[in-house]
């Protein structure tokens, strides 16, 4: 941990000006000074300009065996379409644990030392004093005396390092109706349109990755489709140079697969002949899919191979959005190199027309996806307004896959941290979903246990919950969210009350933070504070971080502090992994109140078949609404008795989990009537982005 921290005071405006205004004003930081703070060196990290850098992996093998700091998630209530500031308040929580709380405890630590070692000292200076030496010997000697306190206080003082976690945002919402994800107000990360925008590339690499497999797929169905079984081995084989034949390092993962335990093609039997080189995809069962990082409607549902040369092979798919590639969740997922290209190999892209599962090594591809993804591997550093350092990497999708960042970038927080220090990371979505999957799917291939867990609220949602006019984003708010009205918020508290309960059951203690806006009443914000007591929260505190940056978070860093500090339980899954799939998807319906699970005719069909091929042990990732906890987006509150329906089931083998459908889950979004890349431009005076939200 640093004896000394780069802490930046940033002067407030009110009112709160543009996002992107604001980031604008500020200079950063050169990157190297923040990682100069977590003690890192330039050789553990590589510069990606002058504000961000990749920190290395190699940084986890030099720190093993050091203390973990404490580990916080993010979530919040069941939001509106408007979202409620998880982001806003994952960067407002550190910069107030980080740039203001480090600050008044080290003033105050300081303060007691001296005092403890100028009474110590006393004596001995009242002794000096009856002396016959000179006045000014005295001073010298009193000067000594307070030079050695501020040195011994120095030594004494190791500040708590505070990293914040987050994902690395899509340019498809930046462009599209969402905006961007770097927080908001006076709690964001700088520079916020290089964040929203490229970064270091990690989604561009994922892009390249996912359609150079979508390429080999259909490459490999076309030659199989026009050659016999030996010119297909003759050409994954050539001869070298002397002539012989030999298979690839990758061609032996699938010989161990099929059993064979010959090392020249030339031994194989016609049968085998057979087995190693035709795949014998079949198209009707294909999953992969191309992808883009934009948003674009028109891609959902497309007709590939209608060239000429194709040969009559076409056949109908889509583009999903880049972060919704499984190379994104296994990204997020992995916990080494090693382990990043085993689980890339493993990634199913569907079955053979015997049924059995077709992988990326199968096709011979995950080794050339792992050289894509070598550098994505490395989290992105970056740096709040306040100078708090923050890691950014990984940005699945928090419906079809788990919605958090990445392990590594967690890990290595984590370490640089180190004990009394605090490692904040956000979960997608509400509770339901992005914390439900931050527990049981994340810290079960992490290892990594949490301490506490943070429920972001707003005033405007419970109201929603309570029975309030529906929310629309673009669309003015109804006068009942902007005027006072305790008993609607009370009765939305029980959307609230279940997030709390649900998320406790973890065994880490809850804190909810009610985000603040200039429309909200004390009454309305009391009412919400003695909901969350009673429902079990640990603590519960209004935050006004958006307009203030980490000092109208202090009483939220205080209570996560106190809440780290006094957890007493092990972290509890909701599931064990050796039930059966039907098992542990209903445990979660149950958790979102769901009284029973209707499953489609496909679904059991995929059960069943994922039962068969041995994937039943993975965890479950919901698709479902954000915006309930049932099924029916309009259903808010917190819904019970009602039966959860399960369309389909899908699975990430090579990510790590099986995902079942609740109602239709779209992976590449629209564009609405007004985007927000109508707002998007460049001072080409400056050089600088404008409009970016």
């Amino acid at each position: 941990m640093s004896t000394s921290k780069t802490v930046r005071k940033v002067e407030v405006l009110s009112p709160v000006p543009a996002d992107i205004d604001i980031a604008n004003s500020v200079e950063p930081f050169h990157i190297s000074e923040i990682a100069k703070d977590l003690n890192l060196s330039p050789k553990h990290y590589d510069l990606y300009g002058k504000y961000k850098a990749k920190v290395l992996l190699s940084v986890l093998d030099e720190l093993e065996g050091s203390g973990d700091g404490y580990y916080v998630v993010v979530g919040g209530i069941t939001p509106t379409p408007l979202g409620e500031g998880k982001s806003t308040t994952t960067v407002g929580l550190c910069q107030a644990l980080g740039a203001f709380l480090d600050k008044k405890s080290f003033n105050k630590l300081s303060n007691h030392l001296h005092m403890y070692q100028f009474t110590g000292n006393w004596y001995m200076y009242t002794y000096v004093k009856q002396l016959p030496l000179c006045k000014a010997m005295l001073e010298i000697w009193y000067v000594f005396l307070t030079l050695l306190c501020k040195e011994k206080v120095k030594r004494a003082v190791k500040l708590a390092q505070v990293v914040t976690c987050l994902r690395q945002p899509s340019q498809g919402p930046t462009f599209g109706i969402k905006g961007g994800a770097a927080g908001g107000g006076y709690s964001q990360v700088i520079p916020m349109d290089e964040f929203n925008l490229h970064l270091t590339g990690d989604i561009h690499a994922i892009t390249a990755a996912n359609n150079l497999l979508a390429a080999a797929i259909d490459t490999r169905i076309f030659h199989e489709s026009t050659q016999s079984d030996k010119a297909l081995l003759n050409r994954l084989c050539p001869p070298n140079k002397e002539g012989k034949r030999n298979f690839s390092d990758i061609m032996f993962r699938r010989l161990k697969k099929l059993g064979i335990s010959k090392t020249k093609p030339e031994e194989l039997t016609p049968q085998e002949v057979k087995k190693f080189a035709r795949l014998d995809i079949d198209p009707a069962s294909i999953t992969w899919r191309r992808v883009m990082d934009v948003n674009d409607r028109f891609l959902r549902k497309i007709a590939i191979g209608q060239g000429p040369e194709e040969k009559g092979m076409v056949r109908e798919t889509g583009f999903d959005i880049s972060v919704a590639s499984e190379i994104m969740a296994v990204l997020a997922l992995t916990t080494s190199l090693a382990d990043m290209r085993e689980r890339l190999g493993k990634m199913v892209i569907g079955n053979s027309k015997a049924g059995d599962p077709v992988t990326a090594d199968d096709l011979g591809v995950g080794g050339a996806l792992t050289v894509l993804m070598k550098d994505a591997i490395n989290p992105t550093l970056m740096q709040t307004l306040e100078g708090t350092p923050v890691l950014v990497h990984a940005g699945p999708f928090a419906n079809i896959a788990h919605g958090n960042s990445s392990i590594v970038a967690d890990k290595i927080a984590l370490k640089l941290a180190g004990p009394g220090g605090f490692v904040v990371t956000e979960a997608g979505f509400g509770s339901d979903i992005g914390t439900e999957k931050f527990m049981n799917i994340k810290c079960r291939y992490s290892s990594l246990t949490p301490q506490c867990a943070v429920i972001v609220a707003t005033i405007r949602a419970l109201k929603m919950h309570g029975g309030g006019p529906e929310v629309i984003a673009g669309k003015p708010l109804d006068r009942a969210y902007t005027t006072e009205n305790v008993s609607l918020v009370e009765a939305g508290c029980v959307n609230l009350a279940r997030h709390i309960s649900n998320t406790k059951a973890y065994g880490v203690n809850v804190v909810v933070a009610v985000n603040m806006f200039a429309t909200d009443s004390e009454a309305e914000l009391n009412a919400v504070r003695n909901a969350a007591l009673a429902a079990g929260a640990y603590d519960a505190v209004v935050c006004t971080h958006h307009a203030h940056g980490g000092k109208g978070a202090m009483d939220l860093g205080i209570a996560v502090q106190k809440a780290c500090e006094n957890v007493t339980q092990p972290l509890k899954f909701l599931y064990p992994l050796d039930i059966s799939i039907k098992e542990k998807i209903e445990a979660i319906a149950r958790s979102y109140g769901a009284s029973g699970v209707e499953y489609s005719e496909q679904a059991e069909k995929q059960i069943e078949m994922y039962s068969r091929q041995g994937f039943s042990g993975l965890p479950i990732c919901m698709a479902k609404t954000q915006y309930s906890f049932s099924h029916n987006a309009a259903e808010k509150g917190a819904p019970t008795g009602f039966s959860l329906p399960i369309r389909d089931v899908r699975a990430s083998i090579g990510a790590g989990f099986i995902y079942p459908l609740v109602g239709t889950m779209s992976t590449m979004p629209g564009l609405p009537t007004r985007p927000c890349f109508y707002d998007i431009d460049l001072d080409t005076a400056t050089g600088k982005v404008i409009g970016l939200s």
